[in-house]
């Protein structure tokens, strides 16, 4: 008995050393999985179906080993300037625009260009292509950011406060449309006809209101959000831009996960794209209407005289002599 005892006793004190450890090794787990905190700052409203997918469909997927903090409305850095916080490590993820990363690498450019992508689902194909493998790579070496998947912004159509009508690009001109600041944009709205003017997604209502500037142009969905309908008169359909954000994260913070975490990142923001898509493009089929129930002229112009217009500006500027050769047909045969 007084054996048995012993080996008991031994069993025992080996059992709870064994139990402290691996209970060590979960408190361990659960302090990483705690330490990682996605912080993602974006100038879009929380109503913005992009930050609706991102709060309701990436935030959960990754909740079992990170917390997803939204910050909206610019509030945490201001527009534009999301993927350099990123650089120095002061933020974790952003939604980039193709006009913004063309500031740091030209070839992004094309997919800045009027009438370059179809639809969503080309837009979807084209991110998700072999060709795009080094454009990524650039981003992760020049800036150190991981473009994780593609969210489709809608088609962007202009939209005036003033009641003039729009045929061609030729009747945009000296009309002051905001733009947002970097020069891939501003060319985009030289290349439509219109006198672009630099300013903050923030401030548009406001210059619209008081005639600061004529028009802005964003998909329908935005134009809803934002409440740009209540200082307007028209929408001009040109769906000249089939827009985009690139849900981004920091290269170091997407590296210090495992393999696991990664995929199910990836596998989140996938999920929330996807989710956000579908509702943007539901949303997109019934605001016309809306818009014209609010008193808004409503209308497609010529679309073939905007089409030419645009693309044959693009082709004859510097922005195409960043674009990889043979790019723009394997875009336009996806």
């Amino acid at each position: 008995m007084k054996v048995l005892s012993k080996v008991s006793a031994k069993g025992l004190n080996h059992f709870l050393k064994t139990a402290t450890l691996v209970a060590g090794l979960v408190s361990v787990s659960v302090a990483s999985a705690a330490d990682i905190k996605l912080r993602l700052s974006a100038p879009s409203s929380e109503t913005d179906q992009r930050a609706v997918a991102l709060t309701t469909v990436f935030g959960p997927g990754v909740a079992s080993f990170a917390e997803f903090e939204p910050h909206w409305n610019a509030s945490l850095f201001k527009q534009g300037t999301e993927l350099e916080a990123i650089a120095r490590g002061n933020l974790d993820m952003a939604m980039a625009s193709a006009q913004e990363l063309a500031e740091f690498i030209p070839e992004f450019s094309i997919f800045s260009a009027g009438y370059m992508h179809r639809d969503a689902a080309h837009q979807v194909a084209v991110f998700n292509a072999d060709f795009m493998e080094p454009l990524k790579e650039k981003v992760e070496d020049t800036l150190g950011v991981k473009l994780l998947t593609v969210i489709y912004l809608g088609r962007r159509q202009l939209n005036l406060r003033e009641d003039m009508k729009v045929s061609t690009p030729a009747d945009l001109k000296g009309v002051k449309l905001r733009m947002p600041g970097s020069e891939a944009w501003q060319f985009l709205g030289k290349a439509l006809g219109a006198n672009p003017t630099p300013m903050a997604f923030t401030e548009v209502y406001t210059a619209l209101q008081t005639g600061a500037v004529d028009g802005q142009d964003n998909p329908l969905p935005t134009d809803k959000d934002a409440k740009f309908y209540e200082v307007t008169k028209q929408i001009v359909l040109t769906s000249h831009l089939v827009d985009l954000n690139y849900l981004a994260i920091s290269k170091k913070v997407y590296d210090k996960m495992t393999p696991a975490q990664q995929k199910q990142l990836v596998k989140a923001a996938n999920d929330a794209a996807e989710f956000g898509r579908n509702n943007q493009l539901k949303l997109e089929s019934e605001l016309a209407d809306f818009f014209r129930e609010q008193g808004l002229k409503v209308y497609e112009p010529n679309l073939d005289a905007f089409r030419t217009h645009v693309q044959k500006a693009y082709l004859e500027s510097d922005f195409s002599d960043t674009w990889p050769e043979g790019l723009v047909e394997k875009i336009n045969n996806l």
